[in-house]
């Protein structure tokens, strides 16, 4: 008989597992080894029920988790009932349910008085995984084997044990091994605490209580969803956005996409989206629909539990062969733009159905900067830094500056942190004025970023967007400004396009200009008093607001000429 589901101890355990997979994630912040964990926090956790469906997910990095589906479906296939507790199953194989090769999975299958009860699972970006570049994240790379080691799914503890071949595996092919097995110790670690706080809750509440109300978790993230699609307008809604190019080729590469709303479930279809293309932006399944269900949650109510329920009203179709679902041995290592890409596109058509819910294109996923070499002493370093920007405007308020993009949960890297430990001075770190899209409510404005490297041969890999189609604004609003990259070497500055493979040397500088968010609602709309704030602050100019607001305005106090903006306006 199912235990009666009693709602105030329903609210109880749902919170005790946001709780619990929060101190997951908590535990991975305190004790990874690498910049890119612990300040970039580029990780995720999620809690899994006994038949892998996820129930709870961290405050994290939110376009991993929709791709645990397709990864628990092969540790589920390759161990079935042979596993035990203290095993610990990692994978990063794009082919086989992972993401792109940096990207480690791990399970951590959690026992109760000899029952498998659910799993721990931890996913990290790790500093290197091999390869022909350090950083093992290239965008220029045009196959699978030259990104770096593949695990297939396999234990990497047994039974407490760590697996000492599997250890030696990793730590032959990276570059960085301490912080690599590091960060792979500080994963297990934090499942163990999931272990222990889970083991403690069904000490509370009992086996078959506990399975009820994880049960009831999705029915009741289902049935929310289902319940909020039936209000929404029944219709297909199609939406075209592009990735400037993959580097290797000019070509822009189109990604379109058409969501359909059913009665009470949507259907996501990318067909005419460009095929593969010989650059590792190719998108596994996996994250495509992590990418997928995450913009439809974006796009619902916030009381909507995140888990696997909201999954179930979701129907997603992308042909094989395309640069969202790409055949092996195709490259991905960089297939988070694309993923980001995605985003920007599921938004502009939810945008169609929800238009009070929905912003415009923030800046077009972060930037990676990797720059690698040896140290003065000879020692081997890599940074991998990620740039984080802007939100678009809201449909009541800007876009929010200096944030990770609305799909993460990054940050960016402390300029302090980044010059303790490298050869490298950040000589800016500012928002750039003018970079936003105008509108009622305008985006927020982009970042610069400048490295001056203080090593010879330093590899420099830069990985942007968003140079030929800037973020688009959505009610009238305007487009934000383009990215842009330069080198400063001796006496020239030279324009480097969006993706870029180069050695660079002592003293050159690199510097980034991010996009701003796009903007909002009709820019003549806009509230006086916003305007004269932003001219005082600096964030718009006076030549700026002439342009996109019709206003004149005096540049020393921000204060609007009625008379002269009445007779611009006029015109």
């Amino acid at each position: 008989m199912n235990p009666i589901i009693d709602p105030i101890t329903f609210a109880v355990v749902k919170n005790a597992m946001d709780a619990i997979v929060d101190e997951v994630a908590y535990t991975v912040l305190r004790t990874a080894r690498s910049e890119i964990v612990k300040d970039v926090m580029d990780y995720s956790a999620a809690i899994c029920d006994r038949h892998g469906q996820m129930i709870a997910q961290a405050k994290t990095i939110a376009l991993h988790l929709g791709a645990i589906p397709e990864a628990m479906a092969s540790v589920q296939a390759r161990y079935g009932d042979s596993l035990r507790p203290g095993d610990a199953i990692i994978v990063n194989d794009p082919y086989d349910g992972g993401m792109h090769l940096p990207d480690i999975f791990m399970f951590v299958p959690f026992f109760y008085r000899g029952e498998l009860e659910g799993y721990c699972v931890v996913i990290c970006h790790h500093t290197d995984v091999g390869g022909r570049v350090p950083g093992s994240n290239a965008s220029d790379s045009t196959e699978i084997y030259q990104e770096g080691l593949r695990i297939p799914v396999v234990k990497f503890y047994e039974e407490g044990r760590v697996n000492d071949i599997m250890e030696r595996v990793i730590a032959r092919n990276v570059r960085v091994p301490g912080r690599v097995l590091g960060d792979l110790r500080a994963q297990y670690a934090a499942c163990q605490v999931g272990v222990r706080e889970l083991t403690s809750l069904l000490d509370r509440y009992g086996r078959d209580s506990a399975r009820a109300y994880f049960a009831e978790l999705l029915d009741y993230a289902e049935r929310l969803t289902r319940e909020e699609i039936r209000r929404w307008p029944k219709g297909t809604y199609t939406f075209l956005d592009h990735i400037d190019d993959d580097g290797l080729s000019p070509d822009p590469i189109p990604i379109k996409v058409a969501v359909t709303v059913h009665e009470d479930h949507v259907s996501v279809d990318y067909t005419g989206s460009a095929p593969q293309v010989r650059a590792a932006i190719n998108s596994t399944l996996s994250y495509t629909k992590s990418c997928t269900y995450l913009s439809v949650r974006c796009a619902l109510k916030g009381d909507v539990p995140n888990n696997a329920g909201v999954f179930r009203c979701v129907d997603i179709s992308v042909p094989e062969g395309t640069v969202l679902n790409p055949l092996e041995p195709a490259a991905v290592a960089a297939r988070a733009l694309t993923g980001y890409r995605v985003f920007d596109a599921m938004l502009g058509a939810l945008a169609q159905v929800v238009p009070d819910r929905v912003p415009a294109a923030g800046e077009g996923g972060n930037t990676v900067v990797c720059l690698s070499g040896k140290s003065d002493e000879g020692k081997p370093y890599i940074i991998v830094d990620m740039v984080c920007g802007a939100w678009g405007g809201r449909p009541q308020a800007d876009g929010i500056e200096a944030i990770t993009n609305a799909s993460q949960n990054l940050s960016n890297t402390p300029v302090e942190t980044l010059e303790a430990q490298h050869p490298v001075r950040v000589e800016a770190y500012e928002l750039l004025p003018d970079s936003c899209g105008a509108g009622r409510f305008r985006g927020g404005l982009g970042i610069r970023r400048s490295y001056r490297v203080l090593g010879d041969d330093v590899l420099l890999q830069l990985r942007a967007d968003r140079m030929k189609f800037p973020p688009y604004g959505l009610g009238g609003g305007k487009p934000a400004r383009a990215a842009a990259n330069t080198l400063h070497s001796g006496e020239d500055d030279i324009s480097l396009p969006s993706k870029v493979g180069m050695l660079i040397q002592r003293n050159d500088v690199v510097t980034h200009d991010q996009p701003g968010g796009g903007g909002f609602g009709d820019p003549l709309l806009r509230e006086e008093a916003a305007i004269e704030q932003d001219v005082w602050n600096q964030k718009l100019t006076a030549d700026y607001v002439r342009d996109h607001y019709r206003m004149v305005v005096d540049p020393r106090t921000g204060k609007i000429d009625r008379a002269a903006t009445q007779a611009l306006r006029a015109q």
